[in-house]
């Protein structure tokens, strides 16, 4: 977690950049820290390279609130991967929340409008990583031809990309900026975005790390691999183009780097599984999975998002914390019935309520004492739905994390696996794409399956590969990594009435809503400021 730590060094001065010659100018304080040094040499540099990916972990310059690089939203609820969680998992079949922050409701509800918190919040959170990572980009390529800068400045690149992966997905149509401006910026079409993203990771390969080869924490070839294998999979939901070909070629590429599927049972509970979501996965063998992370440490790098969210949130009822290794629960998040279903036929044992408490999928991390599977109320009452488990700040010996007091998780957080190449591979292949087959896509399936049972009893055969089950087998290696809502588009799913979970479209039982909803509205406030934008559809 090196690069985290050293974002402490970097102040958001070193980002601004001012429209006013009179300001363009050293200042006068000889204990200022500004642009001028932070790109003194490659090592200052570097430090300048953690801010970029603190962005889409952290808040702020102070841990874990109090100087905030975005105003007007809550810090903690602002941070990217809980964003992500609230729009890609708390809109879809996965789960529930039982607060009432504004805007919050209206995700399970799928009404949500041009002024949500949740939907602003993730934009200008994106838009703030593309313009750190531009102005890191212009500045670093005054070192000229540096590899180590040059890796640095790919690395840089990649970090813009996967915001624009996300923008697109997302928001669709927004603006292609590359450079530091002033001037409000056009917008681009959603094609013009997946082309330049695609562009930028076949383009930055030639400078990136060989696979294995960086820091933890830090990504290489392998990472630009896997997103161009995510894009291609989305190709035919975003911009009308069968792109699957392309998708199994680069899984393929990602599955054959030195990355590997994670088998270690370091806490000798017969999982594996569940060693890629405790405090230690960046070190227990899970580490060997990770394609592309967000770091956390419950000392160094605080923030109220991240695993610190997923774990506080997740506990409530009966449940005790310190079996979280955190000093309380939230009493927020909770599991739909069509998440638990997806497992409901691998139940090995109930309690005298009738409640499951063991899956043979080891997948299916869900505390049921005193929970009810049916959701009758969302707000307030935590016991409605199965409690997930998925996220622990328990290391692979049970020991509590590295904050003493039980407040921030160290627990890393995945946002590509080579578990999701797998699946992306098969469905790719599944779907026409050329270059791949069956059989290899049902080994790869099989492969992850054998961790999930500890044995081949949940192995399938080829002629169960189909994209249902490839979509149910991605809710159960997946669920609440923030991937659901993108997956249920893809799929058609999202907003049709083809497929309902409780509460979709904000009944109870589900109903459709409409087909606008695959993407969020641009920020009302940003629409009335800058006259070259157009909002989506049904806004």
């Amino acid at each position: 977690m090196n690069i985290i730590k050293k974002l402490i060094l970097i102040v958001p001065a070193c980002f601004i950049v001012s429209c006013h010659a009179d300001l363009d100018q050293d200042p006068i304080d000889p204990d200022s820290f500004t642009e001028t040094n932070v790109f003194a040499d490659a090592q200052e540099a570097k430090s300048a390279l953690a801010k970029l990916y603190a962005s889409l972990a952290l808040t702020g310059q102070q841990g874990p609130s109090g100087q905030a690089d975005i105003t007007g939203i809550d810090e903690g609820t602002s941070q990217y991967t809980r964003m992500l969680y609230s729009l890609n998992e708390l809109t879809t079949d996965n789960a529930v929340v039982g607060w009432g922050d504004p805007g919050l409701p209206n995700l399970h509800a799928m009404n949500w409008g041009a002024s949500n918190d949740f939907s602003t919040g993730m934009y200008y959170r994106l838009a703030q990583e593309v313009s750190f990572c531009n102005s890191f980009i212009t500045n670093a390529q005054s070192f000229g031809d540096d590899p180590e800068v040059a890796a640095y400045i790919a690395e840089a690149r990649f970090l813009r990309a996967f915001a624009y992966y996300n923008l697109i997905d997302i928001y669709g149509n927004v603006p292609l900026v590359t450079q530091v401006s002033t001037v409000p910026p056009e917008q681009a079409s959603r094609k013009e975005i997946f082309d330049f993203v695609e562009a930028e990771l076949l383009d930055i390969q030639a400078n990136l790390k060989e696979s294995g080869a960086n820091e933890y924490g830090r990504v290489d070839k392998v990472a630009s691999w896997a997103l161009l294998s995510k894009l291609y999979l989305n190709a035919d939901s975003w911009v009308s183009e069968d792109r699957y070909s392309d998708a199994v070629e680069f899984s393929k590429m990602a599955i054959n780097s030195t990355y590997s599927i994670n088998t270690t049972d370091a806490n000798g509970n017969g999982s594996a599984y569940d060693e890629l979501f405790l405090a230690d996965n960046n070190s227990n063998g899970a580490q060997s999975e990770f394609i592309f992370t967000a770091n956390f440490d419950g000392n160094e790098s605080k923030t109220f998002g991240g695993t610190t969210f997923l774990v506080h949130a997740s506990i409530g009822g009966s449940m005790e914390a310190s079996e979280f290794g955190v000093n309380g629960g939230w009493e927020g998040l909770r599991a739909t019935k069509a998440l638990v279903n997806q497992f409901d036929y691998a139940v090995t044992q109930t309690d005298d309520d009738g409640n499951p408490v063991e899956w043979e999928d080891s997948r299916a991390m869900f505390y049921t004492d005193g929970q009810s599977l049916e959701i009758n109320t969302i707000a307030n009452t935590f016991t409605d739905g199965y409690a997930v488990t998925k996220f622990k700040n328990i290391d692979s010996e049970g020991n509590q994390g590295s904050d003493g007091g039980g407040d921030f998780v160290d627990t890393d957080l995945p946002l590509i696996r080579l578990a999701e190449m797998y699946l992306n591979y098969a469905e790719a292949v599944v779907r026409g794409g050329a270059g791949g087959d069956l059989a290899t896509a049902t080994g790869y399936i099989n492969e992850l399956r054998e961790r999930a049972f500890g044995d081949n009893s949940g192995n399938i055969n080829s002629s169960d590969l189909t994209l249902n089950f490839i979509l149910d087998e991605r809710a159960r290696e997946l669920y609440w990594e923030g991937q659901r809502r993108t997956d249920l588009i893809r799929y058609n799913l999202f907003t049709t009435g083809s497929y309902l979970w409780p509460f979709k479209g904000g009944t109870r039982s589900g109903t459709a809503v409409e087909d606008f909803r695959t993407l969020f509205p641009l920020p009302g406030n940003l629409i009335s400021v800058n006259p070259n934008l157009t909002q989506n559809t049904g806004y």
